[in-house]
């Protein structure tokens, strides 16, 4: 084996650990800020319950206690909408970063491909023309597949985006309608 050979595996080695450095590291964080959420929503749920269990158990008669009720219900939902959208954006900005650093891999890869095929079609004996025509097309066709799996990924996100959209349109309703519940218990 040349010397070259041997630069170039160390080279694509060296590559192929910086990626998964930086995937592990977005991996980390992530994982890291998620079970922060996890941690101070855990909290926020603990410390809410024994308000509102105070609350209930100081409830002089039925109604109060009914009012109560749809009062502790209504910022409960809000809240867990509140999570569920941090939750979301956490996993979209970790898919982004993946995302980026995977395309920047690619990308790096894809060059490095065409300019060995460019090499070896232009040192290649009688023929290499058809070998050089057969690995360029297959770069094609990895190109077109990673383009598909990267627009894959875009749907995802733009379902999960518009499906968090929704949630929280449902949600309003069921804040009136807890209100409206209340304010009749009330009367």
């Amino acid at each position: 084996m040349s010397n070259p050979n041997i630069e170039q595996i160390t080279a694509a080695q060296k590559a192929n650990a910086e990626v998964m450095m930086a995937l592990l590291r977005t991996a980390f964080n992530g994982v890291e800020r998620l079970t922060a959420l996890n941690m101070a929503a855990s909290r926020e749920f603990f410390n809410t319950t024994i308000a509102g269990t105070q609350q209930m158990l100081s409830a002089k008669d039925a109604n109060e206690l009914a009012k109560l009720n749809g009062n502790l219900a209504q910022p409960g939902a809000e809240k867990w909408m509140d999570y569920s959208r941090t939750v979301y954006d956490l996993v979209a900005e970790m898919q982004k970063e993946v995302t980026s650093v995977l395309e920047a891999q690619y990308s790096s890869f894809q060059k490095n491909a065409d300019s060995a095929v460019a090499k070896a079609s232009a040192s290649a004996p009688v023929g290499g023309d058809v070998f050089a025509a057969t690995m360029k097309s297959m770069m094609d066709a990895s190109t077109k597949a990673f383009t598909n799996m990267s627009g894959m990924a875009k749907q995802l996100t733009d379902i999960a985006e518009a499906n968090m959209q929704a949630a929280g349109k449902a949600v309003t309703p069921a804040k009136s309608a807890t209100a409206a519940a209340a304010k009749k218990t009330a009367k």
